[in-house]
């Protein structure tokens, strides 16, 4: 843990488990890594990329505001498989965004997820470890199959789950939209919010 740290903070891409799939990380806020973590994975720079955080605080160092009812959502579902797009923050990096000054935040639940984030002391990204298009892996091995010879480390969690994705839900003017249906069915996050 305390190496990945380290290459994370010297611009390294290390691959972790999470709840689903093997994820990728960098530090969000360093260009080149960024950079970098596009190249490996060969993915558009129109597509943004996800973020993990470890405590509620690091909210701050992303998102401009919490719309209300994710406040209800984050006591519900997090830690754990859902995403949420906040407004960012203006010094969020624009290739992190890909221009839409919108950023997705999940708490993960899983332990080595966490406690990486945790370690590292701030937001990492949580993209899925393989070559865009093609099937997120679930094992240390399977990262090392398909990403190995260009990635700095790999943290080896055991297998992962690989059921599905995290839920992506936004809230553009109040309104709940799923981006993506995962883990947790949409009924049920909107469910949550009725409960209010």
């Amino acid at each position: 843990m305390e190496q990945a740290v380290l290459l994370l903070n010297q611009g390294g891409l290390v691959a972790f488990p999470t709840e689903s799939w093997y994820g990728l990380a960098v530090d969000p806020f360093n260009r080149d890594a960024l950079d970098r973590l596009f190249a490996v994975k060969k993915r558009e720079k129109s597509k943004p990329v996800p973020t993990l955080i470890s405590s509620h605080a690091q909210l701050a160092l992303l998102v401009r505001n919490v719309p209300s009812c994710y406040h209800v959502l984050m006591g519900k579902f997090w830690p754990g498989p859902l995403t949420l797009v906040f407004p960012a923050l203006p010094h969020v990096p624009t290739c992190l965004t890909a221009g839409t000054g919108t950023v997705a935040v999940r708490y993960s639940s899983h332990p080595v997820a966490a406690r990486f984030a945790g370690a590292f002391g701030g937001p990492i990204t949580a993209t899925s470890a393989n070559i865009s298009g093609r099937a997120p892996q679930d094992t240390a091995q399977g990262v090392a199959c398909c990403l190995g010879a260009e990635l700095d480390m790999i943290l080896d969690g055991g297998r992962t789950t690989g059921i599905c994705a995290s839920t992506v839900v936004s809230c553009l003017e109040g309104t709940l939209t799923c981006l993506r249906e995962g883990r947790i069915a949409f009924a049920a996050v909107k469910e949550a919010v009725r409960e209010i």
